[in-house]
């Protein structure tokens, strides 16, 4: 595959991810959220054999979008389920260990990959996820007690759902386009079925979205919006750091996958830490420094030089884990508990959202980049110093939309009452 059409393995999975995962919350809390945690996890499995088994460039993106599928009833609920179970004063630190393992997830995938790719081929990577959706499905059937479902009773608005995933499919894959004119016009489609949803969902009795939410509260309007830059200016480090160290420092994908578990260690060791911490102090000052740590870390990646010694590129790396540690679990805190429980499941799904939705703009980015600079040709030595140039215009681009979310995060409103407060009203 070419540069681009590789993307798109990626891509697809986001975009099916992200189309389904709001409407699949809204029925979490409607017919039980650990129900469709549990169809999620059998999805996920079966899809992963099915990718396992692709024979063509074009099946493979096909079962990448019904893993989507699968993973956007588990991000959708999964996060809901936490909040469902511990009390405001223990959720930080729950949630600061769910957040280490995304992330040690996301960020650990490319390592194990790489070792994975490397001795036994691309689709011991699909294969590897069969055992593991097995192991996951009996804890839950047997480990996971309980059933939580806030909004029983209400009707899913299927309509609107599906104005909804039109509306995030066009506005994604317009952006992935740019800049065609074909990209232009998706992406103007898209915005034009975005308005045609909210207008939908201020007059239906039972949204999809309340979009209130947005409207009347700053805690989670500012803190999806700061999620939302966050993923956009983040995700693809870890994409063009894989094709740096392999294409312009001559690494293998083992000794590349080696190099960036740098990054989840530390993102792992800290993260409970910072969700402890958001239960103390205000999660917009912990996950606005968090922020700024990632703004240096982002920063330093843009001198990186085709002799840039490897100390500083896992300096950058950990300041970088550092930062996402410090800002995804007290800003996730802060999401979670600005809203009421019947709303845990969409709430839920709308954190899961803004990742994949900034994950997609985050490889819309580097993309749009690769096709100015690069054009569509396969990433290899000799065109190390047009990718060169292409990645340090995508870190500048980076550095830029994290300084802007350092801003968003500040903006949210006080989570924690003031003693004053609660002395008023106790």
């Amino acid at each position: 595959m070419d540069a681009v059409l590789l993307s798109w393995v990626a891509t697809s999975y986001l975009l099916a991810a992200a189309m389904f995962l709001v409407p699949f919350g809204k029925l979490a809390d409607i017919e039980g959220r650990k129900k469709l945690f549990i169809y999620g996890i059998w999805i996920y499995t079966i899809s992963s054999l099915l990718c396992a088994v692709a024979w063509s460039e074009f099946t493979l993106i096909g079962f990448r979008i019904i893993q989507g599928i699968g993973s956007s009833m588990i991000f959708g609920t999964a996060v809901a389920i936490l909040t469902s179970v511990f009390p405001p004063g223990e959720r930080g630190r729950a949630l600061g260990i769910s957040v280490a393992a995304v992330y040690l997830g996301l960020s650990v995938g490319p390592s194990v990959g790489g070792v994975l790719t490397h001795h036994l081929g691309w689709r011991s990577v699909f294969y590897v996820n069969v055992p593991l959706g097995l192991l996951i499905i009996w804890f839950v059937q047997w480990q996971l007690r309980g059933e939580w479902a806030g909004a029983r009773g209400e009707r899913l608005d299927y309509a609107g759902s599906i104005l909804y995933g039109a509306s995030l499919f066009a506005i994604m894959f317009g952006f992935s386009r740019l800049p065609d004119l074909t990209g232009w016009i998706v992406l103007g489609a898209g915005l034009v079925l975005l308005i045609a949803f909210i207008s939908r969902q201020l007059r239906v009795e039972n949204p999809v979205i309340n979009m209130g939410l947005f409207v009347r509260n700053t805690v989670f309007a500012f803190s999806n919006l700061a999620a939302l830059i966050n993923y956009s200016a983040t995700f693809a480090v870890a994409f063009l750091l894989s094709l740096y160290l392999q294409y312009v420092i001559g690494y293998d994908a083992q000794q590349a996958g080696l190099v960036l578990v740098a990054q989840p260690v530390v993102m792992a060791i800290f993260s409970p830490f910072a969700g402890r911490l958001s239960d103390r102090v205000e999660p917009r000052i912990v996950a606005s420094i968090g922020m700024s740590l990632t703004v240096v870390g982002l920063v330093l990646l843009i001198f990186l030089e085709a002799d840039t010694g490897l100390p500083y590129i896992i300096t950058s790396l950990m300041i970088l884990g550092l930062g996402f540690a410090l800002f995804s679990s007290p800003n996730t805190n802060a999401i979670m508990s600005a809203v009421e429980k019947r709303n845990y499941g969409v709430s839920s799904a709308t954190v899961a959202t803004m990742r994949l939705i900034g994950q997609v703009m985050s490889m819309g980015i580097a993309m749009l980049v690769f096709a100015v600079i690069i054009g569509r040709v396969e990433i290899t030595h000799e065109h190390s110093d047009e990718f060169l140039r292409s990645s340090r215009i995508a870190f500048i681009i980076f550095s830029v939309l994290c300084t802007l979310g350092v801003f968003a995060s500040l903006a949210r409103g006080r989570m924690h009452a003031k003693p004053e407060d609660k002395n008023l009203t106790g």
